[in-house]
């Protein structure tokens, strides 16, 4: 995440889940703290895992005080163990205490699925299959969460609705069929979007295949459905699989020979990492 995709897309965000946490003041820290002192912290990390979201978590505190600096030991993307000192915030100690809790949230976060797609990536390395997230994400934390599976070695599936076409089941269904939906969609949608359709069954996958649809989702069919899916569909589009699916029985996936597996537990079943801020002491 660059400085402009922050200031554009994620700083209103940040200053929200500030918002949410200092509504008025930090009446604790004011107590305790009645002028400006100059401090510093250590950002700890307390469980091995794959680390995202340095920068969201260096911004909390330069949004509250932008003299507030980050000194940083370690990139998004990489492996962190317990015990390992990862940084050091310097700043204001008001600012450093107030910022503490908002930084950390999202900085746990996003490791947390970062590690966590990370594993289930490790699962699919023999393969050509490449993992992909959902729109399945926490409410005004997309951005970060898509972000945070890229860190951990996974790729986005389209970023909200404006994206891409997705015809599921009830757009089927409103449409009337299969067919009609890839009709209506090849109408209205630019030719540049690829049209991607939900199937359930083998019947819809051949009437998919013989309306045009560029990419064929095989949603929660069985392992031998959907090998015979791909079968049928012979390179004529790609293919995804999804449905459940989780580190626990992706394995029983990778034979059947899908160009694409989505999963929505990267983002809304992942553990945070265990993170802390500690040590806060002041410094001349």
């Amino acid at each position: 995440m660059n400085q402009i995709t922050m200031k554009l897309q994620a700083d209103h965000l940040i200053l929200e889940a500030l918002k949410e946490d200092i509504s008025s003041e930090d009446v604790t820290t004011n107590s305790v703290m009645k002028e400006a002192v100059a401090g510093e912290v250590d950002l700890i990390c307390k469980q091995d895992g794959i680390i995202a979201g340095l920068e969201v978590f260096e911004r909390v505190f330069t949004l509250l005080d932008p003299d507030t600096k980050a000194e940083l030991y370690c990139k998004d993307g990489e492996e962190v163990k317990n015990g390992q000192l990862m940084g050091k915030v310097k700043g204001d100690i008001r600012v450093l205490l107030s910022g503490e809790r908002v930084a950390l949230n999202y900085l746990q976060r996003m490791s947390g699925i970062a590690t966590y797609t990370n594993s289930v990536a490790k699962l699919l390395e023999r393969s050509k299959i490449k993992l992909l997230d959902t729109r399945k994400t926490t409410p005004n934390m997309r951005i970060f969460e898509k972000y945070a599976v890229r860190s951990g070695g996974g790729y986005n599936h389209r970023y909200n609705l404006s994206d891409g076409v997705l015809l599921k089941d009830n757009h089927i269904g409103a449409a009337g069929s299969v067919t009609k939906a890839v009709q209506m969609a090849k109408e209205y949608a630019p030719f540049v979007r690829k049209i991607e359709v939900e199937v359930e069954n083998l019947d819809m996958v051949k009437e998919a295949v013989e309306a045009g649809a560029d990419i064929i989702m095989l949603d929660n069919m069985s392992p031998e459905d959907m090998k015979k899916a791909v079968e049928l569909i012979d390179g004529r589009a790609q293919t995804e699989c999804s449905g459940n699916v989780t580190k626990e029985n992706i394995a029983r996936l990778t034979e059947i020979g899908v160009d694409y597996i989505s999963s929505g537990a990267l983002t809304h079943s992942a553990p945070i990492l265990d993170i802390s801020l500690k040590n806060l002491h002041a410094v001349e």
